[in-house]
């Protein structure tokens, strides 16, 4: 066989052919240039798997922040004004249904006797109580719950578990004049827009959901110095804060309250149902990591 001898310009052609070729092959590969290379973050669906094991721990594991017996009193002081004048006014024929109730202790606390616990008064006043319904992944229940069912019935209060909201049909879970998530689904969703949607499909026109969500750019305010766990922005990556977000729904009337002086900036939140004909702007999830609550960052779907 005869040998070929290349002149220094063929084998610097040559070595540019190859570099060329192995830069398709890498890219076509979906590998990354660089050495080392750096570990791949946790992906959303491992970091949903983690939150879900966070809901199902019992006793001794349920970590000291992840609290599943807020009581009355609780949401009192936790959601926004006029939340208590609006349950106090609800009659025998309404309803209310509170999201991620835990034990249900508020409901609970809004059954029981006068004067029992005496902090509840403010919102459990005397006369009819509406007939309630507790919705929780994971089923908590306790003693007290039962002996209250069977005292009342199903039919005043019920408890439900073992699915998220989104899981629920209107028509298997009826309409509501109120509806309350206190540190629930609104705070720890994966998906923001449908849990609104939901929500407010489930409210009567003229109902109003009460939330709150904590560690998020605040209304109105400065970015603060702080680590936020609810993080949105609009189609063009500029943050987008949730307030702003959730007055560009159709159909809802939204008020919040700001508190930059509480452990994290909080917003409380009150959307009120003014028509039928709900529409949501999607929110599509960029980042999740488990928590209680978890970190999650969202934008805007165009």
């Amino acid at each position: 066989m005869r040998s070929v001898k290349l002149s220094v310009k063929e084998w610097n052609a040559a070595a540019v052919c190859l570099a060329v070729v192995i830069a398709i092959v890498v890219q076509a590969l979906g590998l990354r240039a660089g050495w080392p290379q750096e570990p791949a973050e946790p992906r959303i669906d491992e970091e949903i798997a983690k939150q879900e094991k966070i809901y199902q721990r019992r006793g001794a594991d349920v970590p000291s922040g992840y609290i599943t017996n807020r009581g009355l009193l609780d949401y009192a002081e936790l959601l926004p004004t006029g939340f208590c004048d609006a349950l106090g006014r609800m009659g025998r024929s309404d309803r209310w249904l509170d999201i991620g109730a835990g034990a249900a202790q508020a409901i609970l606390d809004y059954y029981a006797p006068a004067g029992d616990p005496p902090s509840a008064e403010k919102c459990a006043r005397p006369g009819a109580r509406a007939r309630a319904v507790a919705i929780s992944i994971e089923d908590r229940r306790t003693d007290k719950w039962r002996q209250q069912t069977a005292s009342l019935g199903d039919d005043r209060i019920r408890y439900l578990s073992g699915k998220s909201l989104r899981h629920y049909s209107v028509e298997e879970l009826g309409k509501f004049q109120i509806i309350t998530d206190v540190f629930g689904g609104f705070t720890y969703t994966a998906d923001l827009s449908r849990f609104v949607d939901k929500v407010l499909r489930l409210l009567e026109v003229g109902g109003v959901f009460y939330t709150l969500v904590p560690g998020v750019h605040l209304e109105g305010g400065e970015k603060l110095g702080t680590w936020y766990l609810t993080e949105l922005e609009d189609a063009a990556g500029r943050p987008e804060k949730v307030c702003s977000w959730l007055k560009k729904c159709t159909c809802a009337k939204v008020t919040c309250e700001s508190k930059s002086d509480w452990k994290r900036p909080t917003e409380l939140i009150k959307v009120e149902k003014v028509c039928s004909d709900v529409s949501v702007p999607r929110m599509k999830l960029l980042e999740f990591v488990a928590g209680y609550p978890p970190d999650r960052r969202f934008q805007l779907d165009p």
